[in-house]
């Protein structure tokens, strides 16, 4: 059975997928970590992106299937560029907020206001952008509730110093692009340009908001078990 690693976003947990390690693990070993600063994981030592795809290709120790969803997925792709990896999944994710000051700011400040409020009531204001669904929101702002201000700091700067556009195209494994069709945070149209420019990269848009494959987890799972089916044939043929 292949390894699969699921990399949760900037205000989730491993708990972000417990609608897909049972049904991946009926095909797969499977691993949805903490990231370093979160769940139980330890407070990370640095805070780059280059860093954190060190770590995470540590899990297996060997090339892994990868599914990242946000932060997750930028983790991922530079765990793809820099590590062996079997194949890619990005879910709602984005190139790195470094691609203007602006954005970079914008992520920073998440951190300033995290600081202010206190990680409840951080959670209670940015859950709705996450999701329309009131049960799936909920779900999302009880994990975001329990974030860490260390773990939060050190990823918003590793997004706040990265912009991975110019070497996408320098991607050379299987790459699935999947994006809510109501995502508000990163939206299809950054999905869209993923999958334009990283080489061979299929896009799929499913139902749902940023946090897709926990408010539509049935298409969200089917869409990405054909992927890691057809990877898997092609590597065995």
């Amino acid at each position: 059975m292949s390894p699969v690693l699921l990399l949760h976003g900037i205000g989730g947990s491993s708990a972000s997928f417990e609608s897909q390690v049972n049904v991946l693990s009926e095909r797969h070993r499977v691993v949805a970590w903490d990231a370093p600063g979160y769940g139980e994981s330890p407070d990370p030592e640095r805070a780059d992106i280059g860093w954190y795809a060190g770590q995470a290709a540590r899990v297996f120790g060997e090339p892994a299937h990868v599914v990242g969803v946000s932060w997750g997925g930028v983790i991922a792709t530079r765990l793809a560029l820099d590590h062996p990896v079997l194949s890619l999944t990005l879910a709602d994710s984005t190139r790195g907020s470094g691609t203007s000051p602006e954005a970079a700011a914008r992520m920073r400040a998440r951190v300033d206001e995290l600081a202010e409020v206190g990680p409840a009531e951080f959670a209670r204001r940015r859950a709705p952008r996450l999701s329309a669904d009131p049960a799936t929101r909920a779900k999302v702002e009880a994990t975001m509730a329990r974030v860490r201000l260390n773990g939060y700091r050190a990823a918003a700067e590793s997004m706040a110093t990265t912009d991975h556009g110019p070497v996408l195209g320098q991607i050379s494994v299987p790459t699935l692009v999947v994006v809510g069709s109501a995502d508000q945070v990163t939206g299809v149209e950054e999905g869209r340009l993923l999958a334009r420019e990283i080489p061979g990269a299929r896009l799929r848009v499913i139902g749902g908001g940023h946090a897709a494959n926990q408010e539509c987890p049935d298409e969200f799972n089917e869409v990405l078990l054909e992927f890691l089916s057809e990877v898997e044939a092609s590597r065995c043929g």
